[in-house]
């Protein structure tokens, strides 16, 4: 079976951990502080916030933005759903707008139907890789006031018109297993602003920054310092293996020919999370897929304001029809060159 993706983890990763364990000090300490120190250097210098997850930093995040009870966040349905999860989460309703079906990102003109007198934070997601059209958002935010925070989860090194993913506004990563980079678990807050990052800190911390001394409420959500020594490791070998999947998926779209291959924006670094076809015979193409020892996943079968933790009833037609045809197929760094070609040929005999 060619894999659809898994964690890259080596000798040196585990050498991390061990010296984590030989220390004393697993909880959070010194290399948690030293991940967030390494992981800002990509972040043009903005505070970095390491939590238990990429949900942990998305809740965090919007608490510590003032998002709350009686508050409206836009989000696009299209995406998991701990998206809109961290919205509900914090007491706020999210409101769910359609997608771009070329870059299966939020669509501007969505956004700018759906604000209301309750609409506090707009929410856009990169998904697989692809940057969402930052520059309509921001503007959107500017122009009535509200919050802008990035969903990042799998845009590790996304770019915008040359300007990192996680910079427009708070952002949240996710370094979950099969995320181009990985701490075992765990995810990364990221903000421009002081109070923001200060109130982030609490918050995962049972509200408190000097020990016994709890300012606000808060919570268990710390990163331990096992997780951020992978984490710091794994960091180091980003760019390679980021470098590496886009070689894969050039390789993949110049030679696919009967499905349609992702669209990457010319402004845009697409760091490519998941390679995306499009076929609208997407479930027979992927059983054939999985018989011939190709994996392969759906991401996502069912739009969230579809699913029953949600129930609305929305006409989103690009989402309905992205969520209908979308196929994932492997492109992560460890495929080698015959696996690639094997995907090739096995999927353009496919008809």
């Amino acid at each position: 079976m060619i894999a659809l993706s898994k964690p890259v983890i080596g000798d040196e990763e585990k050498q991390a951990v061990m010296r984590v364990l030989d220390s004393g000090m697993i909880a959070q300490g010194p290399e948690v502080a030293a991940f967030e120190n390494e992981f800002s250097q990509y972040m043009e210098g903005h505070h970095c916030i390491a939590v238990n997850s990429g949900t942990s930093a998305l809740h965090l995040g919007l608490l510590a933005s003032g998002i709350e009870c009686g508050h409206e966040v836009i989000i696009p349905s299209f995406t998991f759903a701990a998206t809109a999860n961290a919205v509900s989460l914090c007491g706020a309703t999210p409101v769910f707008v359609d997608v771009d079906s070329d870059t299966f990102t939020m669509d501007p003109s969505a956004v700018e139907a759906a604000i209301t007198k309750n609409t506090s934070a707009i929410m856009p997601v990169h998904l697989y890789g692809h940057p969402a059209d930052m520059d309509p958002l921001t503007e959107i935010c500017a122009r009535n006031g509200l919050v802008l925070l990035e969903d990042a989860a799998q845009a590790h090194l996304a770019t915008y018109k040359s300007q990192p993913v996680g910079t427009f506004g708070t952002a949240a990563f996710s370094f979950y297993p099969t995320k181009n980079m990985t701490s075992g678990e765990g995810g990364m807050i990221v903000t421009a602003n002081d109070e923001i990052a200060r109130k982030a800190k609490l918050l995962r911390n049972q509200g408190m920054e000097k020990r016994y001394e709890n300012e606000i409420i808060g919570f268990n959500n710390r990163m331990t310092d096992i997780n951020a020594a992978i984490g710091r490791v794994q960091l180091q070998k980003l760019r390679e293996r980021t470098n590496k999947r886009q070689d894969n998926a050039s390789f993949l779209s110049q030679n696919l020919s009967t499905v349609s291959v992702p669209v990457a924006s010319s402004d845009v670094n697409h760091v490519y999370h998941q390679y995306t076809i499009k076929t609208e015979n997407r479930d027979a193409l992927s059983n054939y897929l999985t018989n011939s020892n190709i994996g392969n996943g759906v991401y996502y079968p069912i739009p969230v304001h579809q699913l029953p933790s949600f129930g609305k009833e929305i006409d989103l037609p690009n989402t309905k029809t992205v969520a209908e045809q979308a196929l994932s197929i492997p492109v992560h760094p460890l495929l080698t060159q015959e696996e690639l070609h094997t995907i090739v040929e096995v999927i353009n005999a496919w008809c």
